[in-house]
């Protein structure tokens, strides 16, 4: 991959990473709700989810769901339907763990990080789009690992930058009202991310 190609790559993963999506959005508020250091199985899930479907869609799954657009459409829906349950989970979030210690509510594991990027719109338009573009068909298995290999290393920092963020606002919203409201805030921003999918 010449110079100029992987620049360009790196840069696309650096922006299509930390821009707001589902991921980010629910990082911000894991970060709130449960500082940085718990919220961590959460980004490492999202890396090697992320960088496992990006491996699939390289070596072929892209093709399938071009190829049998009912496929893509279940997707939607089952992520649309999940997007929903946890955009409701968070906004109904009233209290904020103190780090460390053990709650009624848990950050997001890293199974379940990893496996919710199969039903993340936007992981799925940055890894098909990542793929079309950057991944040469005349070199395919370096050039796919190339990619998946500089979402992980960009994006593992991007999405970090959202968790840290989230752990700066624990003190301010360590005041009850202002904690719902921000929960409030956050899962109706995670619903929303669902409307670029239904295009």
């Amino acid at each position: 991959m010449p110079v100029d190609t992987f620049l360009a790559l790196v840069v696309f993963a650096f922006v299509s990473s930390v821009t707001p999506g589902p991921n980010n959005v629910m990082l911000l508020a894991s970060g709130v709700n449960f500082g940085f250091w718990r919220t961590m199985p959460h980004m490492c899930g999202i890396a090697a989810g992320f960088g496992f479907l990006l491996l699939c869609v390289g070596f072929g799954l892209g093709t399938l769901l071009t190829s049998f657009p009912a496929l893509g459409t279940a997707l939607k829906i089952l992520g649309g339907a999940y997007l929903l349950y946890l955009a409701w989970h968070i906004a109904m979030s009233r209290s904020m763990a103190k780090t460390g210690t053990a709650t009624g509510t848990a950050p997001m594991t890293f199974m379940a990080a990893a496996a919710f990027q199969w039903v993340n719109p936007k992981a799925w338009m940055m890894a098909v789009t990542a793929m079309a573009v950057y991944s040469n068909p005349d070199n395919p298995y370096f050039s796919v690992f190339l990619v998946a290999a500089a979402f992980v290393l960009v994006g593992f920092p991007s999405v970090s930058t959202w968790v840290a963020f989230g752990t700066l606002l624990r003190s301010f919203l360590s005041d009850p009202v202002r904690l719902k409201w921000f929960n409030l805030a956050m899962g109706l921003l995670l619903a929303l991310t669902i409307i670029p999918m239904l295009r």
